[in-house]
């Protein structure tokens, strides 16, 4: 029988205040307690969710509104300006550790395209961990919060293309599938900024003072780019982001995203459980060894080499010392990109295994080390609570 999507969600965030209750008390990360009940309750350990699948689409939502209301905060000519600065920085970075992901896939064993696939996750850091983490006064108003945000778009698109080659090697069409990236991404985003200046801006300046009107024209305006961007070959995350710098200059972006913040922490909260509870822990022993090597690459290696890089691109050590750390974690494009690797076909299902895993581990303790360390809304200290 098909379980119900409201005893799920009562599952999900019942368990979710139990656990963060416990993990407050316990000055831990409530990040990690979402991911560890996702696991507990999960599939393959009680079973009292069953349909992952479900929340894993509903939990995608958060990511959407996580890159609208990060693009509501960005003004264009900023943008431009930190992209040229953190091209250098990301592609140094990913190239060297796509290269460390591969040779650590091939050491134990796994095939060539295994560990070219492995190397390729090994490329990005996380932007949920990333932005999630991050105070609204430095992601909005402050120098690291500029970089991580150029740093982690940089990722993105590069992930983009990673997932259009995978899609394409099982499709046939890679290269066409890059050629209609390069031309849909320009067209979506003069389609974002002609409907946003001609449409969007006189309907938001005439019904501005009905606050539900607000909500749902923006509501309506980041998922419709989503599907859009989607349709069109792009990302939904690239969707929604272009959708908020489209409305980035008006005065009304940033009560648009102090309404919409309730509304994404809901699924982020369903997209760290989900992440639990869609990890089969009867495959652990499989992967256990090589999956530890990976995640104490991304989380041992990779600070110490943005730091490094940040410094020499003229950053001052503790603010490159900062990013490093925000930085050191696999990417949630990289549980994609094992996924869909291993349903075309390119991969096998230990290697996705491996990738899953490997992401799952930095992330839990990411997330306990930036917290412990770092000013975050969530912090388990007053002194470091930052919202």
């Amino acid at each position: 029988m098909d379980q119900s999507i409201v005893f799920s969600v009562f599952l999900i965030f019942t368990g979710a205040a139990a656990l963060a209750t416990a993990a407050l008390y316990a000055r831990q990360s409530i990040l990690v307690a979402y991911i560890l009940l996702g696991m507990a309750i999960g599939p393959s350990a009680l079973g009292l969710v069953r349909d992952v699948s479900l929340l894993g689409e509903l939990s995608h939502v958060g990511i959407v509104f996580l890159l609208f209301l990060l693009g509501l905060n960005l003004h264009p000519q900023d943008l431009w300006h930190m992209f040229r600065k953190a091209t250098a920085v990301t592609l140094l970075s990913s190239l060297l550790f796509a290269v460390l992901g591969a040779a650590t896939a091939r050491l134990f064993g796994y095939t060539l395209m295994e560990a070219a696939v492995t190397g390729a996750a090994m490329m990005f850091s996380s932007t949920i961990i990333g932005l999630k983490l991050l105070p609204s006064t430095v992601l909005h108003h402050q120098h690291a919060g500029e970089i991580i945000i150029s740093v982690l778009l940089l990722q993105d698109l590069a992930a983009i293309l990673v997932l259009l080659l995978l899609h394409g090697a099982s499709a046939g069409e890679g290269w066409h599938h890059l050629l209609l990236l390069g031309l849909s991404l320009p067209g979506l985003l003069l389609f974002a900024f002609a409907f946003s200046r001609y449409v969007l801006i006189h309907l938001l300046a005439r019904f501005d003072t009905i606050q539900e009107y607000i909500f749902l024209l923006a509501i309506g305006w980041c998922l419709g780019m989503a599907e859009l961007a989607q349709a069109i070959g792009l990302s939904p995350e690239i969707g929604a982001f272009i959708a908020g710098i489209a409305l980035a200059a008006e005065p009304i972006s940033r009560f648009i995203a102090e309404n919409l913040r309730p509304l994404r922490d809901f699924f982020l909260v369903v997209f760290f459980f989900s992440l639990g509870a869609a990890f089969d822990l009867s495959a652990v022993h499989q992967v256990l060894l090589p999956a530890l090597v990976l995640a104490a690459i991304s989380l041992f290696v990779k600070p110490p080499v943005f730091r490094h890089l940040w410094i020499h691109s003229g950053e001052t050590a503790a603010l490159s010392r900062e990013i490093g750390v925000r930085l050191g974690q696999i990417s949630e494009f990289s549980l994609l990109i094992a996924i869909l690797a291993m349903r075309s076909g390119v991969i096998g299902e230990q290697a996705s295994y491996l990738i899953q895993f490997a992401t799952l581990l930095s992330f839990m303790v990411s997330s306990y080390l930036i917290v412990l360390r770092y000013p975050t809304p969530i912090a388990v200290s007053d002194r470091l609570r930052r919202d």
